[in-house]
């Protein structure tokens, strides 16, 4: 299995906030060791390798997550909590999962 990550800069220059999230999480729990590809989506360059493989697989959001497995399937996660869970299989808190699809999705009404 290969797991490639790709993060977002920003029209300014700038990482998006949630890749500086992501990271933080990441960096504190030791999952970076299982990621072994990182790939840079920059808005100002269409050509930059994270814009070219969002582009490829259709993904409108980043930061995100591709899973290459032995087997020749592949698995896109845009919600990092998802692919704790279902690739790095550590338990995730409920809230946060939560808390990341509303943040995920602005149209989303809370209750």
């Amino acid at each position: 299995m290969k797991i490639t990550f790709v993060e977002k800069i920003l029209p300014d220059g700038s990482p998006c906030k949630k890749w500086g999230e992501v990271i933080s999480r990441m960096e504190e729990s030791g999952q970076m060791q299982r990621i072994d590809e990182i790939l840079v989506a920059d808005e100002r360059d269409p050509a930059s390798p994270g814009m070219q493989l969002a582009r490829e697989l259709n993904v409108d959001r980043a930061p995100f997550f591709v899973v290459d497995h032995d087997d020749g399937r592949q698995d896109i996660y845009t919600v990092y909590f998802k692919f704790v869970k279902e690739v790095i299989e550590e338990d995730t808190d409920e809230a946060d999962d939560l808390q990341e699809l509303l943040n995920d999705n602005p149209d989303l009404d809370r209750l």
